[in-house]
């Protein structure tokens, strides 16, 4: 379903994390309990995420986006998990920094596990 949607031209990629300045590959980061978000190795990224949401959120606006699938437990993109900020691979509730985004601005966020509630969403 998403290959036929890409063909159709109705997905616009982007990596919020890519967009926000971080390379690939990079070092795994979470969202501590104070809303930072770190990298394994102690660099706060949270502009780098912060900056990244708000990529996503202009080309949203731009392009009258009103769904979002996005990767759940990323600390950018997760919908209703995210890793606990321990790297200890124990995920917790919560929403990443562009899930939030999106969110606060009227967009759906669905998670890749979602895309059959997302498909229903567009039937109506």
């Amino acid at each position: 379903l998403l290959n036929q949607w890409q063909n159709e031209g109705r997905l616009i990629v982007v990596c919020p994390e890519v967009s926000g300045g971080l390379s690939t590959p990079r070092d795994p980061a979470e969202i501590q309990q104070n809303g930072r978000v770190i990298t394994i190795n102690g660099d706060d990224v949270t502009h780098q995420f912060t900056q990244g949401a708000k990529v996503a959120l202009n080309l949203c606006q731009k392009h009258n986006i009103k769904f979002a699938i996005l990767k759940e437990s990323s600390p950018s993109c997760g919908s209703h998990l995210i890793y606990n900020g321990r790297f200890n691979g124990e995920k917790r509730q919560g929403q990443g920094v562009t899930s939030q985004l999106l969110e606060s601005h009227g967009i759906k966020v669905f998670s890749e596990h979602e895309i059959d509630e997302l498909v229903r969403r567009l039937k109506n």
